[in-house]
Formats: C-alpha cells, sequence, structure tokens
C-alpha cells in the first residue's frame, strides 16, 4: 500500500489534455501537442530570477579562468553536449581540452546516437570525467536532468560540492534530488509531458532553452559580442566567411569588399579587424590594445 502512495515526479504525471490522442486526427494531434508546447516558455520566465542568479556566479568562474562542465544522461546529456560543441564556432571559444564549456552525457560518446541502459546509473564513470577534464574549484559543474534523480548527475553535483566548484541543478521536477544538492537551483516545471514520461519533448525543449539562454548571457558577458554581433566567430564555413565580413561592414561603415581584404590582413580575426579599421592602426597593435582589455570591444571604441 505505502509503494502505491509514492508520489510521482511530474514528469511522469498523466497529462489529461492528451489522454485520447491515439484517436485523434492527424490535425488534433500536432494542436495537441502545440498547446502544451506553448506553455514551456512561460515556465522558463518563471525561473528567470534562478537563471540570473546562475549566470552572474558562471560569470564570475569563467573570468578567473574556470570553465562550465554540463553533466546529464539521455536527452539531457545531449542538449549539453549540443550546447558546448556550438560555442567555437559561434564565440570563437578554444575547442577539445581547453574548451570552456563541455558537455559530459552518462555513456560516453556513444549515447549520443545511442541509448545505453543503466548509464545514467553508474557514479564511476563521473569520477572518471572529473579526473580526466581536472575539474577544480575554479570551476561551474551544471546538472541537468527532468527528473532530477540519476545517480550520475547526482554524484557529478555531489563530487563538484566537495571540491568547492560551483553546481547548479536544471530540473523539470521541484522535488528531486537535484534540486535539492545543487547550489543554485532551477526547477523549471513544465507539467506533464504529451506522451507521458517522455521528457524529450515539453522538459527538453524548457532544458535547451535555459542553455541557450546561460551559456549565451556568460559569452555576452565576456565580451564575445558587440551589441548582438558574434565578433567572436570562427570563419569556418561559406556562411560564416560571409557573416563575418557583413560584421565588419556593419561595424565600420566600409564596403564588403573593404572588409574582406581588411579580416585577410588581420588573419581573419574580427575583433582585431574592426578596432584596427576604427582607430587606423596596425593589427598588431589592435591585438595589443584588445589583449589589455580582455578581448571586450566597448572598452576601446
Amino acid at each position: 500500500m505505502h509503494s502505491m502512495l509514492k508520489k510521482i515526479p511530474i514528469t511522469e504525471s498523466d497529462n489529461p489534455a492528451s489522454a485520447n490522442i491515439d484517436l485523434a486526427s492527424t490535425s488534433e494531434i500536432v494542436a495537441i501537442i502545440n498547446n502544451e508546447d506553448k506553455k514551456i516558455a512561460l515556465a522558463v520566465e518563471q525561473v528567470l530570477p534562478q537563471i540570473t542568479k546562475a549566470i552572474d556566479a558562471i560569470t564570475e568562474r569563467v573570468k578567473l579562468g574556470g570553465r562550465i562542465i554540463y553533466f546529464g544522461a539521455g536527452t539531457s546529456g545531449r542538449l549539453g553536449v549540443l550546447d558546448a560543441s556550438e560555442m567555437p564556432p559561434t564565440f570563437g571559444t578554444p575547442a577539445d581540452d581547453d574548451a570552456i564549456i563541455i558537455g559530459c552525457i552518462a555513456g560516453g560518446k556513444d549515447a549520443l546516437t545511442t541509448s545505453i541502459e543503466g548509464a545514467e546509473d553508474k557514479e564511476a564513470e563521473v569520477l572518471e570525467a572529473f579526473k580526466k577534464l581536472n575539474i577544480s574549484n575554479k570551476d561551474a559543474v551544471v546538472g541537468i536532468s527532468a527528473n532530477g534523480n540519476p545517480l550520475y548527475v547526482l554524484t557529478a553535483i555531489l563530487r563538484a560540492k566537495e571540491i568547492a566548484a560551483l553546481t547548479v541543478g536544471i530540473s523539470c521536477n521541484p522535488e528531486s534530488q537535484l534540486t535539492k544538492t545543487a547550489e543554485i537551483n532551477i526547477p523549471v516545471i513544465v507539467g506533464p509531458e504529451v506522451i507521458t514520461g517522455s521528457s524529450r519533448m515539453k522538459a527538453g525543449t524548457a532544458q535547451k532553452l535555459i542553455l541557450n539562454t546561460i551559456s549565451t548571457a556568460v559569452m555576452i558577458k565576456i565580451g564575445k559580442t558587440y551589441g548582438n554581433l558574434m565578433v567572436d566567430l570562427r570563419p569556418v564555413n561559406k556562411k560564416l566567411v560571409e557573416r563575418q565580413k557583413r560584421i565588419v561592414s556593419r561595424i565600420c561603415n566600409i564596403s564588403e569588399e573593404v572588409a574582406e581584404q581588411k579580416l585577410t590582413e588581420c588573419k581573419r580575426d574580427t575583433k582585431v579587424t574592426i578596432v584596427s579599421l576604427l582607430h587606423g592602426i596596425s593589427p598588431d597593435e589592435a591585438r595589443e590594445r584588445l589583449a589589455n582589455v580582455g578581448g571586450i570591444i566597448r572598452k576601446i571604441i
């Protein structure tokens, strides 16, 4: 009898709005899913103060040489890895061993494309990651989980607390162990899923919105943008080469042809090109001035 009274996590509870979805027409199915999706941004809005707190605390660590390390299992882990992988091309952050944002998923790289049963229950993998990445008190460890109870994520948060690293928990279950354990908690309550327990849907979308917000805001605060322009992007493909030219052209009020010539002269460093053009100085001098202000263009122009 006692087990029957056990409280079910919100992410596992039934959704009356989709109870008969298997009897619905295609247009009705789409409408049901869309109506549930409409609730996600509003749920995220409720935790903006906690997100803000996390961003400010994380930024302090990053400015002092720390990193953001995501730990998640399943969909949550994949979202963390995705967010981390998009930082180098978008904001010109280092990749691989020198990355500012790193995603760790239960089960390792294979779990990105394959469901690995039981991976979320293995704490040894977390301890190996801490050792391999040399996670220290300078870093911020962010646990991501819809349910909020996987051993993999909880172990990461507990280990991080032991070494005095900053801990942040993102969960869709306000009564989860993750919510109770992390120093900064972001309990985004999106309610039951359209398909019961399918947290890749509403919960996953909410987690991605929060990760997007955290990583983008941190990058803005450490000077990776000028206005809303990504002035530290890496021109690794044709699309980004064209975007880079447009950015320099817009900020410096010059043609894209001239922007291209100057970018080539400045070894395709967007910030160096902008400062060199606006101040009429050499690329080397522009590079030196940027280094003196931590790469933040606003402090120079």
